[in-house]
């Protein structure tokens, strides 16, 4: 499956590569605001603070707004730009519940941590080792968001609730899920994060949540079933189908086949 999943994920991406580049250059220019336009302001502190929470809040509703526009890429259709800026307007509740949820993050891991390991008591540390973990955890969990904003449902709680059912139900696939992202992340780095960036990574994300549903599609059809042993093969015959192959000759010139 973590095969077939990272090939159909290059597929789509490379097949709407000019579409992510230009998603990921809104991105990086949404980014500038509340990077570079406070030091501007630095003379003018509220300005600059407000220039920070509104910039940031903004790049939020905008990667909300991509997850749920690439979403169509996965399911071998595509999205024109009018198609991203209606899901602008639909991105701002799971915003505001995305930017809450990292706030509370930022807060563990900036106050939390660093107060309870200054201790240097055993209850100190015992202490630092469980917010650690928590965040860990959340950070395996936050994966999710987006892909069942876009995929499952709209409203918060049941939002964070299939995340973290996501996570605790399959742990080792959303570790492989974090280290592939990392990957992406470095290799945007490299490319101005024009490609993969951060529509790619919202892609790869959408496409695993999706094909992780047919786990749950079959199971839910054979309740009798051993979690253990999921028939992939069949599952994803129609998808393999579908997605195809291809020859290093048709990435780099597609018109000659």
């Amino acid at each position: 499956m973590i095969g077939f999943l990272i090939k159909k994920t290059f597929f789509d991406l490379w097949d709407n590569l000019f579409r992510i580049a230009l998603v990921n250059l809104g991105f990086v220019l949404s980014a500038a605001i509340p990077i570079l336009l406070p030091t501007v302001l630095a003379d003018v502190p509220f300005v600059a603070l407000l220039v920070i929470i509104l910039g940031s809040f903004w790049c939020v509703v905008y990667l909300t707004a991509t997850a749920l526009s690439v979403k169509s890429i996965s399911d071998y259709s595509s999205f024109g730009f009018a198609d991203f800026f209606a899901n602008i307007k639909k991105a701002i509740p799971t915003a505001l519940l995305l930017s809450a949820v990292a706030a509370f993050w930022l807060l563990l891991a900036y106050i939390a941590l660093p107060f309870y390991a200054k201790l240097g008591t055993m209850v100190g540390l015992f202490a630092a080792s469980l917010v650690f973990w928590t965040l860990v955890i959340l950070l395996m969990t936050f994966q999710y968001l987006l892909p069942i904003r876009a995929r499952l449902d709209h409203k918060a709680g049941k939002i964070l609730k299939k995340s973290f059912i996501l996570f605790f139900d399959n742990p080792l696939f959303s570790i492989f899920l974090f280290l592939h992202n990392t990957v992406l992340l470095v290799l945007s780095f490299f490319l101005a994060f024009l490609a993969p960036g951060p529509a790619g990574i919202l892609l790869f994300l959408d496409e695993a949540l999706r094909l992780r549903l047919l786990k749950y599609d079959w199971l839910e059809a054979h309740p009798e079933a051993d979690r253990r042993h999921i028939p992939w093969e069949e599952l994803l015959a129609e998808d393999r189908e579908k997605t195809g192959t291809r020859s290093l000759r048709s990435f780099i010139f597609p018109w000659k086949d």
